[in-house]
């Protein structure tokens, strides 16, 4: 059994040999090929049908005073709302006395006013945020500026504008957009 132990270590052997003495096999050049730019996938998906935003042309001068009147419309809006609110917060406070708060045993909670109130004043002070980007958004209509995404610099979409006239960036920049995940 020594002879044929012997004989496969001189096969192993010179199969090694063999190997050794092949000539390597030829690599290809590098290439010096431009790197691709990364562009999000999100830019390139449209709906059957529908335009592709991603280059949207200048906005003309109808377009934006029509946005115009619909932002300071909705500031009328907001702002009557936040008024209307906050009197309701107020008369609240005035109608009620000092000794007012009741406790049951059926209902578990306590002042029903207070809680009211405090809704009223959280609903009021929202209407006073979008007041101040729909102001924000009107000083970009004096500025030259309106309808240019904050992050981008890319146009945002007329149709996302006509929705949202104070939007201030492209759906694929907004948090919790297509383009965050």
């Amino acid at each position: 059994m020594a002879p044929s132990v012997s004989s496969k270590s001189s096969k192993k052997a010179s199969s090694k040999e063999s190997a050794s003495t092949e000539a390597p096999a030829e690599q290809p050049a590098p290439t010096t090929a431009e790197p691709t730019p990364v562009v999000s996938v999100v830019s390139r998906v449209t709906r059957a049908g529908a335009p592709d935003l991603t280059e949207e042309p200048p906005f003309d001068d109808e377009f934006i005073e029509v946005q115009r009147q619909a932002l300071v419309s909705e500031r009328a809006t907001y702002l009557r709302q936040s008024e209307v609110l906050q009197a309701e917060a107020d008369s609240l406070t005035e109608n009620r006395e000092q000794g007012d708060t009741q406790f049951d045993e059926e209902s578990g909670e306590g002042d029903g006013v207070a809680v009211e109130r405090e809704r009223d004043l959280a609903l009021s002070q929202q209407a006073l945020a979008a007041v101040e980007q729909i102001e924000a958004a009107l000083e970009r209509i004096e500025a030259g500026t309106y309808g240019i995404c904050r992050v981008s610099g890319m146009r945002i979409p007329r149709a996302r504008l006509e929705a949202i006239p104070w939007a201030t960036e492209r759906v694929e920049h907004k948090v919790g957009g297509f383009g965050r995940r």
